[in-house]
């Protein structure tokens, strides 16, 4: 009776344990696939760190503020990865427009850009729950 219960202890185990090997291989595959270089010899985390330090004197309080509103949805493990990649997508957006500094339209355009395709409903439903205008950038959006 004991030998059984521990027969199936280890076999529950070991699935749960596979499980959770799976799951964080493929977050880390995904992470080695940023880290590898593009044609152009640096990878998407280069250039996400190069936007992020360029465009770090263009950033002010409201658009940080504005920055932590628009990731607060993020799971808390993730908020700080959310943070720095769409940051990065709105520095490199305030950089290419030559503005002075990074304002609500600039964080609006980059945090639609910024964020995969799958999840562009769950986006707009939070930006109309936030009374947030994001008319203007109403193309970007996946029907």
């Amino acid at each position: 009776m004991l030998s059984t219960g521990i027969g199936w202890t280890i076999i529950i185990w070991t699935f749960i344990l596979l499980g959770m090997m799976t799951i964080g291989g493929y977050f880390m595959f995904r992470k080695f696939m940023k880290v590898l270089p593009m044609a152009d010899g640096k990878s998407k985390l280069d250039w996400q760190n190069y936007y992020v330090e360029k465009g770090r004197h263009l950033w002010n309080d409201e658009a940080r503020t504005f920055l932590d509103e628009l990731v607060s949805p993020v799971p808390g493990p993730f908020r700080d990865i959310a943070r720095h990649t769409i940051g990065a997508k709105i520095s490199q957006l305030a950089l290419e427009k030559k503005a002075k500094t990074v304002t609500r339209a600039h964080c609006i355009e980059g945090y639609i850009l910024a964020t995969p395709k799958r999840d562009h409903r769950s986006l707009m439903k939070f930006l109309d729950e936030r009374a947030i205008d994001y008319s203007d950038y109403r193309h970007l959006l996946e029907p």
